[in-house]
């Protein structure tokens, strides 16, 4: 049986469709708790980080909090599972030219980048599950500095900053095109339904990805200062959007807007692209 037919065969497991609609509940959740730590910023009533880490720590401080980070890293490594299938199966047009081979590169890449976030972000999920979690950006300062010292680690991390930033705006050119409606299948859905999709994927997208541009903006900044607490992640880039004039307002919106980008994630468990 070659890859493509066994990664067929592993994407279309019901068993692992089911724990990947766990793990889309849980990415949406994840974004609708950052979205109301940052509104907490915003006027003034927060004192956990407004970023993954924060969200995380504050389901782990709920009653049952832990065996519940259980389950929703059980579900990220179903969606990690899910989207690595999805790299077997673009394998194939990799040998090809032109076009399809475009496609197949470009779908490997994408497909690469969610296994590692969703990855990244179950293995977080279980050490909070275990009480070993810890804060996102005294970890990303850590590894800045660690990069620092590495022959040409000022050029890497400025390199890595530019990559952050150019996937903040991919994602805001993906909300602004509607790129997310290849992500979704809402043949069942109805028309009603599927402009609710529409609107919060737009909406959802461009505030994820002005967050984006907005951290590797930071990440860069540390690499041209060589100053490795300049690499703040997202909750550095809340506290500096907070700063900027009229911020209170503009952090509100980009809340609102990764609220919208959780409720998305409802949608998409509700919904699922079909490989």
């Amino acid at each position: 049986m070659s890859a493509q037919q066994t990664a067929g065969r592993v994407a279309r497991s019901d068993a692992l469709e089911h724990l990947a609609r766990v793990g889309l509940v849980a990415y949406g959740v994840v974004h609708l708790l950052i979205a109301w730590l940052a509104l907490q910023l915003a006027w003034g009533g927060g004192n956990g980080s407004a970023d993954q880490s924060g969200a995380l720590q504050t389901v782990a401080s709920e009653p049952f909090g832990r065996p519940l980070l259980w389950v929703l890293g059980v579900g990220l490594i179903a969606l990690a599972l899910w989207q690595a299938a999805e790299v077997l199966r673009y394998t194939g047009g990799l040998s090809g030219s032109g076009d399809a081979k475009k496609k197949a590169v470009t779908g490997v890449v994408k497909c690469v980048g969610k296994v590692v976030v969703y990855a990244f972000l179950a293995f977080s999920a279980l050490r909070f599950a275990t009480g070993g979690g810890s804060s996102s950006s005294a970890e990303q300062q850590q590894t800045t500095s660690g990069t620092f010292g590495l022959p040409g680690g000022r050029f890497l991390v400025g390199v890595a900053g530019l990559v952050v930033i150019g996937v903040g705006v991919y994602q805001v050119v993906k909300g602004l095109r509607k790129k997310f409606l290849e992500e979704i299948d809402t043949s069942s859905a109805s028309p009603q339904q599927v402009r609710v999709v529409e609107r919060l994927g737009q909406v959802g997208y461009v505030a994820k990805g002005a967050a984006f541009v907005v951290v590797g903006g930071l990440l860069a900044y540390a690499a041209i200062t060589f100053d490795p607490s300049k690499a703040t992640g997202l909750d550095g880039a809340m506290h500096t959007i907070l700063q900027a004039p009229f911020g209170q307002w503009l952090l509100t919106l980009v809340a609102l807007g990764i609220a919208a980008f959780g409720v998305f994630c409802f949608f998409r468990a509700r919904y699922p692209q079909r490989t």
